[in-house]
């Protein structure tokens, strides 16, 4: 498919007219022709404001219709997404703006409580030109910050045949979005992609779940993570499903989104499945509609999923694994696949992927050795933002991505991940990284040194615990640093435990050893 991603809604748009491309219970539906000409305005708007050819197009809101809007009216003309995790405070979204050098940011409003644009004001952004505010308080809106209406009348200077020349320049290998995931160095990476890479995110979803223009797919994860963008609402205009996504995530809230809509595709993690199951009226609700279930992005219990083949008509459940590097899809069970491979493995190759298992000396290993997880196809990043040595650290010569995955391969070519090289940790979905919480909390006053690692959790699968040493003459408290990350970290990052230690425990080389930290949780 050697298209771009606007071109794909106007595909869309030609193909299925008023059919729901996205509905909500907020808002309702819109059609796929509403949305491609809601995409065309924005494009024009930022035409009229100036926008170039590789400018970088920020979105910072929650899962809206005017969020794809602004996303395919941007790259429409050339524009390259960079989306933003609303859980993300201030001065983080402030380092990925300064660093992706976003020209114009699209934010939500009041939402969770906050101004969102409040949070920016203050911050060093010397390249942000305008912050255009989805559903506005005029009354709060400061210097470059403009209401989604009033910027939206500034494309009533551009024409159609302006529009469609600058449209006409955006090709397949032009980048379309920079998607950023932290490392282990602490600091998030932006992994840069053209449309053909992020189209074959899309196209790996569609394949994998036979989506079509009849389903009714309902994305969990907000518009910011592949598995709702590429994954999600590309994948519905490829295949014409219509994309819905949840309000609240209490079990009456998904059963009543379920069986009110008919869903009949929903990918989402395991405690959200744990929450339908133990609601004590499931009965109540029809939800023979579902026909494939997936879950994954932490441990899976084998008796969650046997109680969803036990309890529930669904007629296939799935887990995969992947990574935002290869557009959020590697490997994936088949239907049939009894429940224990499917708890126990994270299937095998998609099609159009290959998956190997290296030792430390980068030789394969054979069925059932444990190394690193590669992969290789043709939806990988082409290289992290302004980081060579990350890029040359992730991808060889031979085009394989190195994950910093630990796993096996069995005689079939079912990948288990085993651990993992980086101290990644995912808390109820979201990939944490303690490097880069170390590296924050170093502000905090009083705080002398810091070590996060990843401990169970019974319903988020693992959340973080901070140990750390105080300052001299400090009196830290852990009510003290809980509010303080609160305040400066996004929740999913929020270490849950605190404990005070007078030395962090060293290797010979001054790493921090933390297994040892773990162990003393556990003793």
């Amino acid at each position: 498919m050697t298209i771009t991603i606007p071109a794909l809604l106007r595909q869309a748009a030609r193909r299925f007219g008023d059919k729901s491309a996205l509905s909500s219970t907020q808002d309702g539906a819109i059609g796929f022709a509403a949305l491609d000409a809601w995409a065309d305005r924005v494009a024009r708007a930022l035409l009229a404001d100036g926008l170039r050819k590789g400018d970088r197009v920020g979105i910072w809101a929650p899962n809206l219709w005017e969020w794809v809007a602004a996303a395919v009216g941007a790259q429409r003309i050339g524009g390259v997404l960079v989306p933003l995790n609303t859980r993300l405070r201030g001065g983080e979204v402030a380092d990925i703006v300064r660093r992706a050098r976003i020209t114009h940011l699209f934010s939500i409003g009041d939402f969770l409580g906050r101004h969102y644009p409040d949070m920016l004001r203050g911050e060093a952004v010397p390249d942000l030109r305008r912050t255009i505010v989805l559903r506005p308080d005029s009354t709060k809106l400061r210097g470059i910050e403009q209401g989604w209406d009033s910027f939206l009348a500034l494309g009533s200077a551009i024409s159609a045949e302006q529009l469609a020349a600058r449209a006409e320049d955006v090709g397949p290998d032009d980048l379309a979005d920079i998607m950023f995931t932290s490392g282990t160095t602490g600091l998030p990476k932006g992994a840069v992609f053209d449309h053909k890479r992020s189209l074959g995110g899309g196209r790996a979803w569609c394949g994998i779940s036979s989506l079509g223009p009849d389903d009714r797919y309902c994305v969990f994860g907000p518009f910011s993570h592949n598995a709702s963008y590429k994954a999600g609402w590309v994948a519905g205009l490829m295949s014409g499903a219509t994309i819905y996504w949840p309000d609240a995530y209490d079990g009456t809230a998904i059963l009543d989104l379920i069986a009110g809509n008919r869903i009949t595709v929903m990918p989402a993690p395991p405690t959200v499945w744990q929450e339908v199951l133990d609601h004590p009226n499931k009965a109540d609700w029809d939800i023979g509609c579902l026909r494939f279930l997936s879950t994954g992005a932490t441990t899976i219990p084998i008796q969650l999923m046997r109680r969803l083949r036990d309890e529930t008509p669904i007629q296939v459940l799935s887990t995969g694994y992947g990574m935002t590097e290869c557009c959020g899809s590697a490997t994936q069970t088949l239907p049939g696949d009894p429940i224990e491979r499917v708890v126990e493995t994270v299937g095998c190759a998609i099609p159009g992927t290959e998956i190997r298992i290296a030792g430390p000396d980068g030789k394969i290993l054979p069925p059932g050795e444990a190394g690193e997880v590669l992969i290789r196809d043709e939806k990988l990043l082409l290289h992290y933002l302004d980081n060579d040595q990350a890029t040359h650290s992730a991808l060889d010569a031979d085009g394989w991505l190195h994950s910093g995955d630990v796993g096996t391969l069995d005689t079939q070519g079912y990948l288990r991940i085993t651990d993992r090289l980086k101290d990644m940790y995912i808390v109820g979905g979201f990939n944490v990284y303690p490097a880069e919480i170390e590296r924050q909390m170093g502000a905090l006053p009083g705080l002398k040194a810091c070590a996060v690692v990843g401990v169970p959790d019974a319903r988020l699968g693992e959340v973080g615990h901070a140990f750390i040493v105080r300052s001299a003459g400090s009196s830290l408290t852990e009510a003290e640093v809980l509010a303080w990350s609160k305040a400066n970290l996004a929740n999913y990052k929020v270490p849950r435990g605190i404990t005070f230690i007078d030395a962090l425990p060293m290797n010979s080389t001054g790493k921090v050893v933390k297994f040892a930290l773990r162990a003393q949780l556990q003793s």
